[in-house]
């Protein structure tokens, strides 16, 4: 049986739902890991609700959804392969007999692998089929944590990428939701699912968390997913068309080991050279670059100044511009932009309808 369930339609595009704690199920082969039915029924093994919830918003938007079919306490799908909590063997004070010996990797090769393979894979999918998905993480939390009562009801779990958080947790607050912002936990894990699907893809993503007492039964876990759909509908119209954004220096292959900082300054350098290399080529139209690669000398600078304004640092249009052109953009244009052929006036047109 496969390690995790492909929910929905095959054809979907727009959105990937995934829940990565949906299930509390063991394989035969792995018996109940020592556990009582008792404690496999409590949130050690599973995100209580997430699932229902989870497949309700698929119906709702007729999106796939990936769901993981055996418990947490087997595998936690929502942590890198290299993490060293990726295996309990104590979860909330509860000894998990079956993982004391455990075979991680065997564990990684058998469960985590194919999950996330097939969440790659259906991102592939949309993307050859022109889409860019927004990915939607669900969970749901304890209402209480060693003796602390969780005043929020839905926690908005992000890292740099903002453009869908934000909106969702403007508008859980619109709807009346004491909502918690990367509470009760945050999203900034390095190599966890949104991490690896949506932020190094530069994919819009978010983390759903749920406080369990709200969903804990399938009638609770349906209302909150009817309450969530007008929300989430609000918030993508708010991120307007998606596009791919990198937050987080870009990945290398896996062989590579370099840190964020020097992926960092390589990719620094790397602009620097394409600047410079289009400055020296002033023969090269922006309208060509925009009918070839559907970006010109203008958008370098659009991009540039909004990296800007994310950091505080306020530059105008022109601002952003003339640093890429190295000079004021209406002098560029005097000096080298030529007047647009009839063809290239045709190409452009043509670009804008496939892109728009």
């Amino acid at each position: 049986m496969e390690a995790y369930e492909h929910y929905g339609p095959e054809d979907g595009a727009g959105l990937i739902f995934v829940c990565d704690h949906a299930s509390n199920a063991l394989p035969q082969a792995y018996g109940d890991l020592g556990l009582s039915r008792a404690l496999l029924e409590t949130h050690i093994a599973y995100d209580i609700g997430a699932a229902t919830v989870t497949r309700a918003l698929a119906d709702a938007y007729g999106a796939p959804a990936i769901l993981a079919r055996w418990s947490r306490l087997l595998i936690d799908l929502n942590r890198g392969a290299d993490d060293p909590t990726i295996v309990m063997k104590l979860s909330d004070g509860s000894i998990i007999p079956g993982n004391r010996d455990a075979q991680v990797t065997q564990r990684i090769a058998e469960f985590h692998a194919p999950y996330h393979a097939a969440i790659e894979a259906e991102i592939a999918r949309q993307r050859a089929a022109a889409a860019i998905p927004a990915l939607i993480s669900m969970h749901s939390f304890t209402p209480t944590w060693k003796n602390f009562s969780r005043p929020w009801e839905i926690g908005i779990l992000w890292d740099r990428d903002g453009r869908l958080a934000k909106p969702l947790l403007q508008a859980f607050a619109r709807a009346g939701f004491a909502v918690g912002d990367n509470e009760p936990y945050r999203g900034e894990l390095e190599n966890d699912c949104m991490y690896t699907h949506g932020t190094m893809h530069g994919l819009p993503h978010v983390l759903i968390e749920m406080r369990q007492d709200l969903v804990a039964t399938e009638e609770q876990a349906r209302a909150m997913a009817a309450r969530i759909k007008p929300i989430l509908d609000e918030a993508l119209a708010q991120m307007g068309k998606p596009e791919i954004r990198f937050t987080r220096p870009l990945p290398v292959p896996g062989d590579i080991s370099m840190d964020e900082r020097t992926r960092e300054q390589l990719e620094a350098a790397a602009f620097r050279r394409l600047v410079a290399h289009l400055r020296e080529r002033t023969d090269v139209q922006n309208i060509d670059l925009m009918n070839l690669a559907g970006f010109c000398r203008n958008c370098l600078g659009d991009w540039y100044r909004e990296a800007a304004g994310a950091k505080g640092i306020e530059l105008s249009k022109d601002e952003g511009r003339e640093i890429v052109y190295g000079m004021a953009p209406s002098e560029w244009k005097k000096r080298y932009q030529n007047e647009a052929s009839p063809e290239q006036q045709a190409a452009f047109a043509k670009a804008q309808k496939t892109h728009s």
